[in-house]
């Protein structure tokens, strides 16, 4: 009899424990093409254009919370980016994804270059907008006081240079953007970095990753980055483009995003 309630509550205790493993493994549905509706709203944050709007996306409860910065890709702020708002909001984030195309959305490579190229040539126009999501946030009574940026692509490297340029926030988590070497100007940052990319990315190579790393230890910047083999360009905020080969390794990145965003966004 002791032996049949001892083998009872191991079976219980493997199912508990497989079922939390389940739990974790399960991606956002923004990322993988199974997002519903929208949950938030169009928000003015940045005063000095009345052309750009961020989308908001809150928690369900009083707060206070931790926020995110969402920075969108090269096309602009397009429903995926939104709908990642959204699945950020019910990890417990107040998230803003913003806006740095006064509204524009581009359709195809060429005037996704073209915004590109206006936006990156105004450096002091996309750090100002940045500077007012971070203050906004901020000052929100639900907010406490911890800002992180998210970005992917043209996002995650202006997510770099506004962590050496902008206003005063919590941690940089960038998903395959550009990168600076340069120890002279990553050691007046002081917060920490996460960093996910692709061994097949033809446009980040693998060796200038590994030398960001290193500069980051070099400088003193503790840091999550990792290289993943197998997928390609965007392959975690579009896991539904290749679900076969993305979904193992964007569960992976999630896992460390989220527990980047846990140390280092807690009060």
């Amino acid at each position: 009899m002791k032996i049949f309630y001892l083998t009872l509550l191991l079976l219980a205790f493997v199912e508990t424990s497989l079922s939390n493993e389940n739990v974790n493994d399960v991606l956002p549905s923004s990322i993988i093409g199974e997002a519903g509706p929208l949950q938030g709203m169009m928000v003015d944050y940045y005063s000095s254009d009345d052309l750009t709007e961020g989308y908001l996306s809150m928690p369900k409860g009083s707060g206070p919370y931790p926020s995110v910065i969402l920075i969108h890709e090269w096309n602009g702020l397009t429903l995926r980016v939104k709908e990642t708002a959204d699945s950020f909001a019910k990890e417990g984030y107040i998230a803003l994804a913003v806006d740095l195309y006064s509204g524009r959305i581009g359709q195809n490579r060429d005037e996704n270059m073209q915004l590109v190229q206006e936006t990156l040539g105004q450096p002091n126009i996309i750090i100002d907008n940045l500077n007012a999501a971070v203050q906004m946030l901020k000052a929100r009574s639900d907010s406490n006081g911890k800002v992180a940026t998210i970005g992917w692509c043209y996002g995650g490297g202006v997510a770099v240079s506004f962590a050496l340029g902008g206003d005063d926030h919590d941690g940089t988590a960038i998903f395959y953007g550009k990168l600076v070497n340069d120890p002279e100007q990553l050691k007046h940052v002081e917060h920490n970095f996460y960093g996910t990319f692709a061994r097949n990315d033809r446009g980040i190579p693998v060796a200038e990753v590994e030398r960001f790393a290193e500069t980051l230890d070099a400088v003193g910047i503790k840091n999550d980055i990792h290289i993943y083999d197998e997928v390609n360009h965007g392959f975690w905020l579009h896991v539904d483009r290749d679900p076969k080969i993305n979904t193992s390794p964007a569960i992976d990145a999630w896992k460390r995003l989220k527990s980047f965003l846990k140390i280092n966004l807690s009060t």
